[in-house]
Formats: C-alpha cells, structure tokens, sequence
C-alpha cells in the first residue's frame, strides 16, 4: 500500500509547483530566480522546474565547488544547467574556506589522495553505530570533540554556499530557490541557515523518491538521476551512508508514520525491522527544533 501511495502524478506537480514558483517571483517583487547547482538530484529537479516556470535568462545557477568536492561536481553541475539552457556562475570555494581555517581542523587530509580519504571515510562511516554518527549525534548538542570539529567542518560548507546565493541574489534582485526534499527535513538532514535556508522551497512536499520519479518525468539526465545522492562535504559521504538508511526504505516509513499506521505494519511494507522504525522516529523528534524559527522570549 505505501509503495504506490507514494507515487505522484508529475505532470499535476510539476503545474502545481510553476505556479507556486511564479506566484513567489511575483509576491516578493524579484526579477528572477537564483539557486545553487550541486550536481545532485534535487537541484536537478528544481532547475528543470525553474526552466519551465521563467524565460531562462532570469534564471542564475551558482556552481560552488571546494577542495573535497568530487571531482565530477562542477561537469555534473554543467550538465544540469546546459541540459535546461540556464546561465551560470562557478565560483571556487576553496581559499574561503581556507581562510577560515577550515581543512586545518582534519589537517591530515591534505596528505592524502581523494581516493585514499573517501576509502577511509567509508570504512569509519560504516563502523560508527546510528546513534553515534555526525549526522545523528549532530542533530541536538554533541559532547564529543571530534563530532564538533566534524559537524564545523562540513557546516560552513553549506553556510557559505548560502552567503553566496543570497550575495548575487540581492544584486541582481532575485529570488533564492532552496532544494531540500521532504525526506531531508523530515529527519534533519540539512544544515541550518544553509541548504536550509531559502526565500521558496519548491520540491520541500517530496519525499526523495518522488523527486527522482518528477525527475525522470522533467528529463533530467539519467547519469544524474542514477547517481548516489551525496551532500559532497567531505570524499566518500554519500546520503545514505550518513543516514544509515536507503532513502527508498526511509521515504515509506516517514509516509507511514505520517498516516498513523502501524509501526509493525509500516516494517513490514518497507522491509526492514522495528528497531529501525524506532530510529527513523528518533531522528524526527531530534530534529523537530531544525523545522522552526529560533525560540523567542515570552517577557510578557
């Protein structure tokens, strides 16, 4: 029953979402839209609908690759913005980040192969258990040293891409177009105040998997379609290797738990056991404060 309820109708969404998109050029009073191409998915999926809700030249695509990035970021990134005819600005992120002292935290990476990192990184990824990951132990306040300097590490990444959109935004007085799914947000997997920042969120009501149906729908490419997710922080991260769940597994639990069913139902449908129902739900109450503006004082 989940497995097709979570199929969409792309054509009705893809109506939907143009319409939200210029509603939101308009209400905001911009003149285009801006948005970072990452050379993944969703911001695939959110090009392709920017391409057809505006004339592409008010359209801008930021290219922010840096010293871990893969080393297919900026082609894949190409690709996207030619496909859909979209202008684009590639701006190196490295000696920024540099500047802030930023690979001085793992200095030891910079003696070693990309390769070599990605290989090691796996390796320590897939020993760590769920509960003790940078992602997860992130989620609220990490005790332990190492897990800080992780999170710092690959949090000014996202940070600085998004002072970058909003910098060009402004100048030229467009709109900033997030691409977070419902997945990512659902469980915490973005960085607040950056890929969690943005004036719209387009593609924010999706779950990962109907994204890639929408994609393959809008004619992204399907070497892109096809590619592990990654967030492209650090060699050899990819998405589900962080989460420590497919994203086909997690999309059916996450619609399941939205509807109230079961949760011995819910894992049985999506394959996997009870505990890992548990830990999905434990991600979501971890990262409820990451879906809501910052706490205000009641003085009064």
């Amino acid at each position: 029953m989940l497995k097709e309820e979570i199929n969409i109708d792309p054509e009705r969404v893809t109506e939907k979402i143009i319409t939200f998109i210029r509603d939101n050029i308009n209400s905001f009073k911009r003149d285009g839209a801006i948005i970072g191409i990452s050379g993944g998915l969703d911001s695939a999926c959110v090009v392709a609908l920017l391409s057809r809700a505006l004339e592409k030249e008010k359209i801008l695509g930021l290219i922010m690759p840096e010293r871990d990035s893969d080393d297919k970021t900026k082609d894949d990134a190409e690709l996207i913005a030619n496909t859909f005819g979209i202008p684009t600005k590639s701006i190196d992120l490295t000696s920024i980040l540099e500047s802030f002292g930023t690979y001085e935290l793992f200095p030891g990476g910079l003696l070693l192969s990309k390769k070599t990192v990605s290989r090691v990184v796996r390796a320590g990824y897939r020993l760590l258990p769920r509960g003790n990951n940078p992602f997860q132990g992130g989620l609220l306040g990490a005790k332990k040293e190492w897990m800080r300097y992780t999170q710092a590490y690959y949090r000014i990444k996202h940070r600085t891409r998004m002072v970058h959109l909003y910098y060009y935004a402004e100048q030229l007085n467009y709109l900033v177009v997030g691409t977070s799914n419902k997945s990512e947000d659902m469980v915490g997997f973005f960085v607040k105040y950056g890929d969690g920042a943005a004036d719209i969120m387009p593609i924010a009501n999706l779950y990962k998997s109907q994204v890639r149906q929408l994609s393959e729908w809008l004619g992204v490419p399907e070497c892109i379609i096809k590619k592990p997710p990654s967030p492209d922080l650090l060699p050899g991260i990819t998405d589900e290797l962080a989460l420590k769940i497919s994203y086909e597994k997690l999309d059916l639990v996450l619609l399941g738990l939205k509807k109230g069913i079961e949760e011995t139902e819910i894992a049985r449908e999506a394959g996997i056991n009870m505990k890992t129902v548990r830990y999905v739900k434990n991600l979501i109450s971890l990262s409820e404060h990451m879906r809501k503006p910052p706490k205000i004082c009641q003085t009064r």
